[in-house]
């Protein structure tokens, strides 16, 4: 395995980034991983790695970079607060720009195939993958969203107000114990992406919380429901992406 930490140029700084694909067999298909709010760390580099593994270049950006470049969480009230400050500077219209500075950075890299795209999003970047697909609908060949938040809001640029836009096929993952995505919200999504004729499938994950998928989230981790979705991102990537060279 080839993996970088490096540098992307934006039109608001450096964006600072983990890069990691297999060292023979490509170009490989292109999957952008965007973080959940935590930020960028190890436990997503090891996550990163996974899905290299089985032949994709993997790009994994810090999307706080504008404020910081690192971020460790400290889970008291104060660094709960520290980390909501953070997330709440982000907008669906800075992902895509910072998602522009990525597709053209990749573009130029001889081991990744730019032309065939993934994208995952775990939680705060649930609704960034659906506008990333929104905004590059001829790039973009299949995203999912892993028990991602605030999916439905009175934002115009609620990711559901994007659904006659996206074109690729669509995983939505949903922890059943989520205050981030109620039943009600999800209803509302579904009925979106069935109007606008969008291919997905909505999966409910029983028992299982928010941020079931993260090892090092203590009593969240559900590891059966962790596989699964390992099962189903790999699948869709498969299917939309194909294999290497």
């Amino acid at each position: 395995m080839i993996e970088k930490h490096l540098d992307i140029l934006t039109e608001d700084g450096a964006m600072n980034s983990f890069v990691v694909h297999p060292e023979e067999g490509g170009p490989f298909p292109l999957v952008l991983f965007y973080m959940d709010a935590p930020g960028k760390r190890e436990e997503l580099h090891d996550m990163a790695r996974r899905i290299a593994a089985v032949g994709y270049y993997v790009m994994l950006p810090n999307l706080y970079y504008r404020k910081t470049r690192e971020f460790t969480l400290v889970r008291d009230e104060a660094g709960m607060a520290g980390m909501f400050r953070l997330m709440d500077h982000l907008a669906n219209a800075l992902v895509v720009r910072d998602t522009e500075a990525m597709l053209r950075f990749a573009d130029a890299q001889p081991q990744a195939d730019a032309s065939r795209v993934g994208a995952v999003g775990y939680c705060m970047s649930g609704p960034f993958v659906m506008a990333v697909a929104a905004a590059f609908p001829e790039r973009i060949k299949g995203i999912a969203s892993i028990h991602g938040a605030n999916l439905v809001t009175d934002r115009e640029d609620s990711a559901h107000r994007m659904a006659p836009r996206i074109r690729c096929e669509t995983y939505i993952a949903c922890a059943e114990i989520d205050k981030w995505a109620p039943p009600e919200t999800i209803a509302q999504l579904e009925a979106a992406l069935q109007d606008a004729g969008t291919p997905h499938r909505i999966e409910w994950y029983p028992g299982a919380q928010h941020g079931f998928v993260f090892p090092h989230r203590t009593g969240v981790y559900d590891q059966p429901s962790a596989e699964r979705h390992w099962e189903r991102l790999f699948a869709l990537f498969r299917r939309t992406l194909g294999q290497a060279g």
